[in-house]
């Protein structure tokens, strides 16, 4: 069973940066790539997404409160938070965010994340 999972990021290119490093894992199907935190939360409401890779700073509402809005349905995604400000880990750890990446991150961050995912869920 592949891992499904969708990008949150105002920024395009980080979008596009994060989203084509996704859709190389081959664990991993792509669902969505969002700009806005709002759009997105309305489709992992009517979508069963596992992991959500997000951008804390965001314009509409920040990662840190999406991430908090997701843990509140029946059956959440794990949130990965992403963010060039370090101390924003400290917010994303109160939240139990699944993991936290300091930006510029790499594919092999990306690809860490991925990785305990599977072994911790089996997929």
């Amino acid at each position: 069973m592949k891992i499904r999972a969708v990008v949150v990021d105002n920024s395009e290119e980080l979008l596009v940066k994060l989203t084509c490093i996704l859709k190389e894992i081959k664990e991993i199907e792509l669902c969505g790539s969002f700009r806005e935190a709002v759009t997105a939360m309305q489709y992992i409401k009517e979508n069963q997404i596992n992991l959500v890779f997000s951008d804390v700073v965001m314009p509409d509402i920040s990662g840190i409160t999406l991430a908090a809005k997701l843990y509140e349905l029946p059956e959440p995604p794990e949130v990965v938070l992403l963010s060039g400000i370090p101390g924003f880990s400290l917010e994303a750890w109160k939240i139990r965010a699944y993991g936290f990446i300091i930006k510029p991150y790499t594919k092999a961050q990306i690809i860490k994340m991925v990785d305990r995912y599977k072994k911790e869920y089996g997929t």
